[in-house]
């Protein structure tokens, strides 16, 4: 059974930054994608940035190209979201997942939540002064 653990949410300030951290257990690390999606009050969950084993793919929402880096480390079986230069409009709850697919059945904007099974319990980010 696969479980995934998030960590590294808090409280920051505009302009700071915060790195999120996901460790993975129980699936296999063949052709799997592993992401990070976001939810904020009264909105739906977006994928905000996912990577794929697959084809080696790597997908950034528009609104944090340049902000936010996604990176993996398969010894410790944990993803990682560094994401700098936040905004009030950053403000959600992280949340991790993964599954096994071809990005190329979704398209270039492959990272949607329907296509990880896998989730995580998600952490709180909030951006405010």
């Amino acid at each position: 059974q696969v479980q995934l653990v998030e960590s590294g949410g808090g409280l920051v300030q505009p302009g700071g930054s915060l790195r999120l951290s996901c460790t993975v257990s129980g699936f296999s690390t063949d052709y799997n994608a592993i992401g990070w999606f976001r939810q904020a009050p009264e909105k739906r969950r977006e994928g905000v940035s996912c990577i794929s084993d697959y084809n080696g793919s790597t997908y950034y929402a528009d609104s944090v190209k340049g902000r936010f880096a996604i990176s993996r480390d398969n010894t410790k079986n944990t993803v990682y979201l560094q994401m700098n230069s936040l905004n009030p409009e950053d403000t959600g709850v992280y949340y991790c997942a993964t599954d096994q697919f071809n990005p190329r059945m979704y398209g270039t904007r492959w990272c949607v939540a329907p296509a990880f099974g896998s989730w995580g319990q998600g952490t709180q980010v909030i951006v405010s002064s």
